[in-house]
């Protein structure tokens, strides 16, 4: 076990070395700017609603299913975990700075950097869980196009399918543990159904979908520099052989 440990480390440490640098910010950064501008509600109706994350959320998932192509589910899926990290401490910082009392009034301000605790939870959660359900679904559906799993079409149809889901599981996710869980003992009895969450789970889905088709090309272009300059060979090559070994000594 110390020693799968071990291994596991090295193989993240080498994974982080070689994903570009644009990437993982921009990944980390979209994360951070989803949980700050979900605050805002964007557009509402009897059976949808929009928050200011969804102006970023398509580009966290261009980014996993980027990742995926190159590096394989488990190092997305890392990638993913090392952003919640991120967003974590931010958000520290951020309800650090809300509660430093001041002459004047920041009472907005704190209102909204600081945020609450159970959105912060349901957000971190439902994150997560669509981001292993992303990964591994955008993973198995390039298994599947045995012909050319290289192309526009393996490429497009594994982030648009996956991309889908996982939003929608995001989305539902959020929506089930906020407003039918926590928001009925915290906001004075305000709750959403589930099929209200379902709804506007699916719906929001849609549009963030529309958005992956837009900038998905993209994707698709980087993901072929980062195959004609072997980005990710060295990460490959140690994945390989660590997978090679553990079949030996089962």
């Amino acid at each position: 076990m110390k020693n799968k440990i071990k291994a596991d480390w090295a193989d993240t440490r080498l994974l982080f070395r070689c994903i570009p640098a644009t990437v993982a910010t921009l990944f980390a950064v979209s994360v951070v700017m989803m949980n700050l501008l979900a605050n805002k509600t964007i557009y509402q109706s009897a059976y949808l609603a929009l928050d200011g994350g969804i102006l970023v959320s398509w580009l966290s998932f261009l980014c996993m299913d980027v990742v995926t192509r190159a590096f394989g589910p488990k190092a997305a899926t890392k990638l993913s975990v090392f952003a919640i990290g991120i967003n974590l401490l931010a958000c520290f910082f951020f309800y650090i700075v809300s509660i430093i009392p001041t002459k004047d009034d920041f009472s907005a301000f704190n209102q909204t950097v600081g945020g609450t605790w159970f959105i912060l939870l349901s957000s971190t959660v439902a994150f997560l869980s669509s981001a292993f359900i992303n990964n591994f679904l955008n993973w198995g559906i390039g298994r599947a196009f045995k012909r050319n799993p290289n192309g526009k079409l393996a490429f497009f149809t594994r982030c648009y399918v996956s991309t889908f889901l996982g939003q929608f599981f995001d989305n539902f996710i959020f929506a089930i543990l906020t407003f039918t869980v926590f928001a009925p003992i915290f906001w004075n009895g305000f709750s959403w159904t589930v099929l209200q969450c379902f709804t506007c789970s699916l719906l929001g889905a849609g549009v963030e979908l529309f958005c992956e088709v837009i900038f998905s090309p993209l994707g698709y272009r980087i993901v072929r520099r980062w195959e004609r300059e072997g980005i990710a060979d060295p990460y490959n090559k140690r994945s390989a052989e660590t997978n090679e070994q553990e079949g030996v000594l089962a």
